[in-house]
């Protein structure tokens, strides 16, 4: 199972070896900690949830409620989420605990209530998919679809993206787009894939949140 849980607080702690401990504690095997920090301190962040500071991974093959009681403790308002993963583009593999050489966003989806989930899902995962990936100049793109809602907050979370960029990307429209430096590519590839968004409801009302991505075996 993987669990993916939203904070709204500072967020360096769960960097540290004692917060690492004690998610390996509950059965855990692999962690991944995004934090909004320096880093990325340039890049674009919004949406109309609560900000989110940070952005804890974890998988498990126990029941999740010990891992949560864990990151409550760092967030008593933390919203998480229990998702199926797609890795379309594998993000690339980094010395354990290393920061990725990137800007890793993290965008958080809400199904247009018009919209059927299944036709949504199907949406997203089938036919945006390449479409995201054509016009962005990223190197890690992640799918995360949301299977059950394990806290009361963000229950209107239908899927959760990681997308991860040069971190040029914070400054360089053409690096964010892959557009090489060509004004009407990246006008071609900005309005493409606006309106692939628009068609399942992703040009609006999601939360982005800019991060640095550090990954750990427990």
């Amino acid at each position: 199972m993987k669990v993916i849980a939203a904070l709204h607080g500072p967020g360096p702690a769960l960097l540290e070896p004692a917060f690492r401990a004690e998610v390996a504690a509950t059965g855990a095997t692999r962690l991944q900690v995004n934090v909004d920090d320096d880093e990325v301190a340039p890049a674009m962040r919004f949406g109309p949830g609560t900000p989110i500071t940070a952005v804890v991974t974890a998988w498990t093959d126990r029941d999740p409620a010990p891992l949560l009681d864990v990151v409550r403790r760092h967030d008593p308002d933390v919203h998480a989420w229990s998702v199926d993963e797609r890795e379309p583009l594998v993000p690339p593999a980094v010395a354990d605990g290393a920061r990725t050489d990137a800007l890793a966003n993290l965008a958080f989806l809400r199904r247009p209530a018009a919209m059927p989930h299944a036709a949504w899902l199907a949406d997203w995962l089938d036919r945006h998919t390449q479409v995201a990936i054509d016009t962005q100049g990223t190197f890690g793109y992640v799918q995360n679809p949301v299977v059950a809602h394990l806290t009361d907050g963000g229950r209107d979370v239908a899927g959760i993206v990681e997308e991860l960029f040069p971190m040029a990307a914070m400054a360089d429209q053409h690096a964010f787009y892959g557009s090489g430096g060509d004004e009407e590519e990246l006008q071609r590839r900005f309005t493409t894939l606006m309106d692939s968004c628009a068609r399942f409801g992703a040009a609006e009302g999601l939360d982005l949140v800019p991060t640095s991505r550090y990954r750990f075996t427990l």
